[in-house]
């Protein structure tokens, strides 16, 4: 009989793409994972996966088998944890992405919150600045900040976030306040390289988009925030990476006259599953902790 431990294993390696970061999401020995796998294959009387030294993809059965198998996982876990609702607990594994500078200044909080109220709750989180496939990547949601344009996903609105442009005192001194969209233009720039680097402006209804000198590209905001401090130039920054700065004073808001294209602060997960109650309860528990409007922009900046 097919034991519903080995199918996990299977999609566990087949969306990991090797056994090893299978073995690490699941909390097991690698060789435990290798068995559970090579026991399906004896079971099934079919050969799921071609393995290498470098590489592991899936044979044509493994790949007419996946669908199935993540069916019968994603069935499983929604029944056990529909039991558990009914009795009145949320329970079962939860497994989310999100960007890591907004997850370690305040995710981390909000969740362990979260799971102190909700102690069965099995919660894992990936932080990552890029953005992951949420179906592909075996996730039930996806934290991000910015436009959700998958057309796959169901997009839940948890906050809007204002960006500014801000920069050290020290940077201001040497080089001047720049007091116009044509001044900042020629200012050193610190910008986000995980996308565009535009600057985008509206005054009035006129868009502006700026395309600064950089001083310095990086893929995450918070060592953006702390180059900014060090004086090295001006950052365009989310105000949740800034308004504690903003408020001691050890960043400064620059006014140009015009103001920058915020964002939005979104949890989405696939259309083709309904949000479950544990994915639900996460949402308002997130809303009711962010605030509205969000606690970091209650500041005077």
């Amino acid at each position: 009989m097919m034991k519903l431990e080995g199918v996990a294993a299977f999609v566990a390696v087949a969306e990991a793409g090797s056994i090893s970061e299978a073995a690490r999401r699941l909390g097991l020995a690698k060789s435990v994972v290798s068995e559970r796998v090579a026991e399906l294959e004896r079971l099934l009387g079919a050969s799921l996966m071609q393995r290498t030294t470098r590489k592991l993809s899936l044979t044509g059965e493994g790949e007419m088998f996946l669908e199935r198998a993540r069916r019968i996982i994603r069935e499983t876990v929604e029944a056990q944890a529909e039991i558990a609702e009914r009795r009145g607990s949320l329970s079962g594994p939860l497994r989310l992405a999100g960007p890591i500078g907004f997850g370690t200044l305040h995710l981390g909080r909000i969740l362990n919150a979260f799971l102190a109220v909700h102690p069965d709750i099995d919660l894992s989180i990936d932080l990552d600045d890029k953005f992951v496939d949420v179906a592909a990547d075996g996730y039930d949601a996806v934290i991000r900040h910015g436009p959700i344009q998958d057309t796959r996903l169901i997009a839940k609105r948890l906050a809007s976030s204002r960006r500014l442009l801000v920069a050290a005192p020290s940077y201001l001194e040497k080089h001047g306040m720049p007091a116009s969209l044509e001044e900042l233009d020629r200012a050193r720039a610190i910008l986000y390289s995980n996308r565009s680097a535009d600057w985008r402006f509206n005054a009035g209804e006129r868009e502006t988009i700026l395309r600064p000198r950089a001083c310095l590209r990086v893929n995450n905001g918070i060592v953006m925030r702390d180059a900014a401090l060090a004086g090295l130039g001006i950052a365009l920054l989310p105000t949740f990476f800034t308004y504690r700065q903003l408020e001691d004073g050890t960043l400064r808001q620059i006014d140009v006259g015009a103001q920058a294209e915020g964002a939005e602060l979104y949890i989405a997960y696939t259309r083709n599953r309904s949000a479950s109650a544990k994915l639900a309860a996460l949402t308002e528990w997130l809303r009711a902790e962010i605030g509205a409007p969000a606690y970091w922009e209650k500041q005077e900046t």
